[in-house]
Order: structure tokens, then C-alpha cells, then sequence
């Protein structure tokens, strides 16, 4: 229980912190000079959690990092659905609580309208690109995010600056890929906003979680195989 107590509140930080930077802190109105605070929050949040709550659960925050750590060969599967929950729920108190923050602004707080930190894509968010790009974005964003961390931590040796190496890679995936989808790579940070904001956000949901969880799935698969192992 400690480990999923460990992955709740780790997801439940990345969140708050992350998608706070949007929300609360508005860099989200500010892209693209934004995009660089929201890419730190990300990504620092990330780092923080890792040395924080990963000697505990290895701080996956993330279905994806989960299925790409249980593909690899290095997670039993009897722990896979207890990280998973434990995450979903993290998120979703996670976007409850920046909801709750929002709704104190004088004059309210529209989330429908001014958005959680969702992502999405197509016209009218963002760069205005379509679901093609999208499902690249997200697999390729995912992949290499899952190959970092699995190389970050082998079995032959985990690096003191690991998880330094994993939140800056957050970070920088930011970059390039934000304008497409506002960049998910974890299927929990984009179910807890998504079902506070609705509409839009909940029906494009089924992209963001299937094309992380695949693209963690491979990057797990390759390191299993030893194609990419040390």
C-alpha cells in the first residue's frame, strides 16, 4: 500500500504543479513565451517526485511509465492495476484541488470555458493540428520519454541524477510537441483535467490514453528484448 500511496500523491503533485502552471499561474495564455514555464513545472515537478516518493514505488507518476516498466520484464503484473488506480485517482484529486483553488477567484471561474490544463487538439487548441499529428506527437513524445527512463534506471546500474535526467527530458519534449497537444505522455495527468472540464476535453480522452499506454508498451518491449538494453 505504500507504493500506491506513494503513486497517488506523486500524480496527484505532477497535477497540481503542472497543470497549475496553465490554469493558476497563467503561462498557458502566454505561449509561446509560456511554454518554457510550463515545460519546467512539468518537468521539475517530475524530478522533484523522483527523489521524493522513488525509493518508495520508482515514483512512475504515469500509466504509461507503469506499462513500460512492466513490459520491460521489471514489474510484476500482480502490481500493475494497484499502480495504475492509484494514479487515475491522484490526478483526479490532483485537477479537484486547482479547481477548488480556481473557483475562489473573484468573479468565479468558468472551467468549461478557461480550461484546466486539458489537452486536446484541432481547431481552436493551440497550433490548430489535426488528430494525425496528434497520435505522432504523443507516440513519439511517449516513447522516447519511456526509453529515458528505462535506461535511467537499468538493472546494471541506476544513476544518482536519474531522476534529474527524466524531468529535464520532460521538460524538452515540451518544446517541440506542446503546440500539438499540449503534451500528455501520461494518460492520468490528461484523465483528471479532462473530466472536471468535459466536452471537448472528455472525447478526445481516448487518445491519450491509448497512444501513451502503446508507446510506453513498445519502449518496454525493446528494453526486454535487450535491443536497447545495457
Amino acid at each position: 500500500m505504500k507504493k500506491y500511496l506513494a503513486e497517488f500523491l506523486g500524480t496527484a503533485a505532477l497535477v497540481i504543479i503542472g497543470c497549475g502552471a496553465v490554469a493558476i499561474g497563467g503561462y498557458g495564455s502566454a505561449f509561446p513565451l509560456g511554454v518554457l514555464p510550463v515545460a519546467l513545472a512539468f518537468g521539475l515537478a517530475v524530478t522533484a517526485m523522483a527523489y521524493g516518493i522513488g525509493p518508495v514505488s520508482g515514483c512512475h507518476v504515469n500509466p504509461a511509465v507503469t506499462l513500460a516498466v512492466w513490459a520491460s520484464g521489471r514489474m510484476a503484473t500482480s502490481d500493475l492495476p494497484g499502480y495504475i488506480v492509484a494514479q487515475c485517482l491522484g490526478a483526479l484529486v490532483g485537477a479537484g484541488i486547482l479547481l477548488f483553488v480556481l473557483s475562489g477567484r473573484a468573479g468565479g471561474y468558468d472551467v468549461a470555458t478557461a480550461g484546466l490544463g486539458q489537452n486536446g487538439w484541432g481547431e481552436g487548441y493551440l497550433g490548430n493540428y489535426g488528430v494525425a499529428s496528434a497520435i505522432v506527437a504523443e507516440f513519439v513524445a511517449t516513447f522516447l520519454f519511456a526509453v529515458v527512463i528505462l535506461g535511467a534506471t537499468s538493472p546494471a546500474g541506476t544513476t544518482p541524477v536519474a531522476g534529474l535526467a527524466i524531468g529535464l527530458t520532460l521538460a524538452v519534449l515540451h518544446l517541440p510537441f506542446i503546440n500539438v497537444t499540449g503534451l500528455s505522455v501520461n494518460p492520468a495527468r490528461s484523465l483528471g483535467p479532462a473530466v472536471f472540464v468535459g466536452g471537448k476535453a472528455l472525447a478526445q480522452l481516448w487518445l491519450f490514453i491509448v497512444i501513451p499506454a502503446l508507446a510506453g508498451i513498445c519502449a518496454g518491449l525493446l528494453f526486454k528484448s535487450k535491443t536497447l538494453e545495457a
